[in-house]
């Protein structure tokens, strides 16, 4: 199982960008996928969360009205798309794929290795 991150970088205050996760290793349609952050001193805060099919999606109040989460199950991908960016919102970014068994009820759940996203000018 593998997610690997991609995208971020440092940006000016109200600028944007674009992070993807790749997943590989497990039947990524299946899955929800969300993104977390954790700042340094800071709990790990979860950012957004889209369903299997892409049909439902949920966001942080922090971030509500200036990040997309979407995925593509053809490519095994899953974005977030991040607009008017604040300092607060410098962290490391993380992507994580879950399922729980609708039988067992085990959660199975696979975590990325995170990218840096820091907001400066």
């Amino acid at each position: 199982v593998q997610l690997v991150e991609s995208g971020g970088g440092l940006v000016q205050p109200g600028g944007s960008l674009r992070l993807s996760c790749t997943a590989s290793g497990f039947t990524f349609s299946r899955y929800a996928m969300s993104w977390y952050r954790q700042a340094p001193g800071k709990e790990r805060e979860l950012v957004a969360t889209i369903t299997s099919a892409g049909s439902s999606t949920n966001y942080a109040d922090s971030v509500k009205g200036r990040f997309t989460i979407s995925r593509d199950n053809a490519k095994n991908t899953v974005n977030l798309q991040m607009n008017s960016l604040k300092p607060d919102d410098t962290a490391v970014y993380v992507c994580s794929a879950q399922r729980r068994d609708g039988v067992t009820g085990r959660l199975y759940q696979y975590w990325g290795q995170g990218t840096q996203v820091t907001v400066s000018s």
